[in-house]
Parts: structure tokens; C-alpha cells; sequence
């Protein structure tokens, strides 16, 4: 029953369970089969920890939502206490590192009843659109092996997409849930920042860009995964309102006749979008109005300056700075040029370079940008009215690899080419607001084309409605890549 169980989302998975149809160790055992067989052609898991998952599934599990459902963490985030953490570094890899605690994420994924059988590949330290470390080596595209799988979230959204698991552990401090999403033809939401908690390595102070969730295949599975791991934990410094009801009872509600902005155009550079981005975004625009909803060209005020990626660049590469001292003094010695990739040396570098005045700067900056724009979701007359933007998700469809590779010569090129690639994802998490990539465009190449849906401060609730509107008007859930289980 392999194949069954592969194209079977989680909480359909979770149902068998419930119902005594099959039992938890079935599906691992299944699961664990999956990987075996796939992971060779797409190199989406790195860490298995397969007996582990059949140890925990034999055993009594949590009664969750998800109960016996098995699933996959990514390698940067969601650490488990004794388990090898290494964020895509060779330094850690080379260390034999070991997470000495739980992450708070962990913690609601297990008692959700899930089942982790290994961990996903990703670039190091979560710094470009593509998962391609030195430490672990690429990760393949199901759908045209040679091509991303998108970042920084690409080894779990390969793993999703070939059917290995039907939900993976994701986060997003550019896009890098969105992004591999959009690469790989699934559902990606990005939540809006403090509803789930990045604790507690994490906070929401210093790295305020960054959240936490999945990517799936269904849009009712990313509500379920929402609803079991949102909320806070004590300590954390933000805190997202609280949704009226579940995010499940959004599945199915009916939205109302939204008005929806469209932009196609690049906002932060004069890179063009290429032609099936645009038309990716332009068939959903249609396929939005044929659904009663009134879309115009317009797009909000604030993140529309190249001035975006400078402020971006200096809050990431202060960041990479502070993660490779903070990672030397856990390991027990220092980071050298030797120990990491070109980029994030270079980054590192440029980041020891931002002064605190600066960096004070940047932020203000960008949230100067963030209240700007936030007006254009504002009701009327004071703002402009509009209920979501939908944008192509990318600028690009999913690039060969070796794109974003940098050289001695030039060590920052990786980072500045993936602003063409990335120019609609990253402003959104400096505004913290939801934003999620549904797939509902193929180019003739057959790679998945994303579309992105942003909508104000703490509107999970809304993004979720249009799109199980959406997944039911025009389905993408058989829709499977040549590599599939």
C-alpha cells in the first residue's frame, strides 16, 4: 500500500489512524520505504532517523491531530535534543554537533502526534533561494532533476513533492517557504510573524524575519499543521492576535467578493519578471475574477525601491556574522574562512562591517517602508481598501543549479543574483504579514510556476479561504513530477 499512502495527504493519513484502518507503524514503515527508494534521485534527506520513527510509532503517541502521521524536519530549525543539528554548515558537520536541547517548534509538531523519520537538506545557514551545500550536496527538483528545488526550505519541499512524506517542517526568513514551494508545486504559507515561536534559540527581536511552519500539498493540511503549532510560548516577544476559530473552519468558508491588487512587475530592481511568472499570476488574476472577485492592477507603496535590498542585505549579513561567532563559541572553537562557503564568509565579512547605528538604521528604515505600505490594506478613506495582493511568487521559473554559486572573485554574486530570482517575498517578512504560494501554473518545460497571495497583519484566516477556493476551482493535488513515489 505504498504507492496508496504516498498520494494520500496527512489528514487523510491521520483518519486511517483514527479510524484503525492502518496503524501508525504502517505508515512509517511505508514512509521509511519511500525515502529509501526516492532519496537517491532527489538527495532530500540527510539525517534519517529511521529507527526512532518506528520506535515512536510502535509505542503509545500523542493524541493529536495527526497522530502517526510521519513527516520530516527541516536541518535548520526544529532541533532535537541529542539528535545531529548542523544548518547546512560543514563546520558542524565536520563537529559531529548535537542539539543539547528541544526546539519549542519540535515540541508542538510531536504532540500534534506526527512522526519525524529524518531531517531536510539546506543551504548553509538558510543564506540563498537554493539548497545546494557543500556539506550535503544539491537537492534535485522532482520535476526536472538538474533544476532547484527552491530554498532555503528545498530538501523538505523535494521530500513533499516526490511523496515521501505528505508534510514537511519549513521556515521562512526571505521566502524560503514560499520559495521552494513555488519550485516544487506545493502549498507554502509563511504565517504572520510571532504566530508560531522561533524559541528557544530564536527570538523575535533580532531576528524578527523569520517564522516557522510547512509545506504541503494541501491547503486543509497547512491549516491543520497551523493549528497545531500556533500560538506562543513564554518569553516570546511577539505575538500574533488570536485567530477567532480554527484554521480548518476556514477550509470551505466562503470569502465574499474580495478586491484583490495585481503586481507582475519587479519591485525592487529592473530585473524583468520573467514571461511565465507573469503569466502564472495573470491566469490566477482571471481565475480570481471568475470566482466574483474584482482584481485591478496596484500594489502598496513602501517596498517599491532597490533601497529594500540594502536594508535586507544589512540585517542578513549582521546575522551571519552573529550565527558564526555564536556557533564557534557552542562548538568550542572559532569559525574560519576554511570552515564555511564562500558566500557566507563574504557575508560574514560585510556584516562585521555594519555598524549598530547602522543596523539600527536598516531596521527603522524598513519599518518606515512597512507602515507605508501596510495602508494599502487599510479600509478606506484612509487606506486604500484592498483585501490582498497577488504577485508571481518568483521572478524566475526554478533555475538550474550552480546558479547562485559564488566565486573567490566575486563572493557576494550568489546573494545579489537571488534578487532577481526573490524580488516579492522578502519585503513580507520585514512587514511580518502572512503571505502564502499556491501552485497553480506549469511552464511548457514542466516546472511548477507559484503564484503568491499577501494579505494584512494577522489574515491567515482570509489567505487560507480563497485558497481552498482556489485548490477546488482548479485542482492540483493528483498533479504529480516525474519523480514520485
Amino acid at each position: 500500500m505504498t504507492d496508496d499512502f504516498a498520494t494520500l495527504d496527512a489528514t487523510a493519513q491521520a483518519e486511517l489512524v483514527r479510524t484503525g484502518q492502518v496503524s501508525a507503524l504502517e505508515l512509517v514503515d511505508a514512509a521509511i520505504n519511500r525515502v529509501e527508494k526516492l532519496n537517491p534521485e532527489v538527495n532530500a534527506v540527510i539525517h534519517p532517523r529511521f529507527e526512532q520513527a518506528r520506535q515512536a510509532a510502535a509505542g503509545p503517541l500523542p493524541d493529536g491531530p495527526f497522530t502517526g502521521v510521519p513527516t520530516l524536519f527541516k536541518d535548520l530549525g526544529c532541533a532535537i535534543e541529542g539528535e545531529p543539528y548542523h544548518e547546512g554548515m560543514k563546520f558542524l558537520k565536520d563537529a559531529g554537533y548535537r542539539s543539547p536541547h528541544t526546539d519549542n517548534l519540535a515540541r508542538q509538531y510531536f504532540d500534534a502526534g506526527f512522526v519525524v523519520v529524518g531531517r531536510t537538506n539546506t543551504p548553509e545557514l538558510g543564506l540563498v533561494p537554493t539548497a545546494e551545500p557543500v556539506a550535503y550536496g544539491v537537492t534535485h527538483n522532482p520535476w526536472v532533476r538538474g533544476h532547484t528545488s527552491g530554498g532555503s526550505s528545498g530538501g523538505s519541499a523535494a521530500a513533499v513533492a516526490s511523496g515521501m512524506v505528505p508534510v514537511a517542517h519549513a521556515n521562512d526568513g526571505g521566502g524560503s517557504i514560499r520559495i521552494p514551494a513555488s519550485c516544487c508545486g506545493l502549498v507554502g504559507l509563511k504565517p504572520t510573524r510571532g504566530r508560531t515561536s522561533t524559541g528557544p534559540e530564536l527570538n523575535d527581536i533580532s531576528q524578527f524575519l523569520i517564522t516557522e511552519l510547512c509545506v504541503s500539498r494541501t491547503v486543509r493540511d497547512t491549516a491543520g499543521v497551523l493549528d497545531a503549532v500556533q500560538g506562543p510560548f513564554p518569553g516570546d516577544a511577539s505575538q500574533a492576535p488570536a485567530p477567532t476559530r480554527p484554521y480548518r473552519d476556514e477550509v470551505g468558508a466562503d470569502p465574499g467578493k474580495l478586491r484583490i491588487g495585481l503586481q507582475t512587475t519587479n519591485p525592487i530592481g529592473d530585473t524583468p519578471v520573467h514571461p511565465d511568472c507573469v503569466a502564472a499570476a495573470e491566469g490566477a488574476a482571471k481565475l480570481l475574477e471568475s470566482l466574483g472577485h474584482s482584481v485591478e492592477v496596484s500594489a502598496p507603496k513602501g517596498f517599491d525601491n532597490d533601497e529594500l535590498i540594502m536594508q535586507f542585505g544589512a540585517v542578513w549579513a549582521a546575522g551571519c556574522s552573529y550565527l558564526l561567532d555564536d556557533w564557534g563559541r557552542k562548538v568550542g572553537r572559532a569559525v574560519t574562512e576554511n570552515d564555511v562557503e564562500i558566500l557566507t564568509w563574504a557575508l560574514a565579512e560585510m556584516g562585521k562591517s555594519v555598524t549598530a547605528a547602522q543596523l539600527v538604521g536598516a531596521v527603522t528604515d524598513a519599518m518606515k517602508a512597512n507602515r507605508k505600505a501596510a495602508v494599502w490594506w487599510a479600509d478606506e478613506p484612509e487606506g486604500s481598501g484592498f483585501d490582498l495582493l497577488l504577485t508571481p511568487t518568483l521572478g524566475e521559473p526554478p533555475v538550474p543549479h550552480g546558479t547562485f554559486d559564488s566565486t573567490a572573485e566575486e563572493p557576494l554574486s550568489g546573494f545579489f543574483r537571488s534578487a532577481g530570482f526573490v524580488p516579492f517575498t522578502a519585503q513580507f517578512n520585514v512587514s511580518g504579514q502572512p503571505a502564502i504560494n499556491l501552485p497553480l501554473h506549469w511552464n511548457d518545460d514542466g516546472l511548477p510556476i507559484g503564484i503568491q497571495l499577501v494579505a494584512a497583519f494577522g489574515r491567515e484566516d482570509l489567505l487560507l479561504r480563497v485558497a481552498a477556493q482556489l485548490e477546488t476551482a482548479q485542482p492540483w493535488v493528483d498533479r504529480h513530477p516525474p519523480v514520485f513515489a
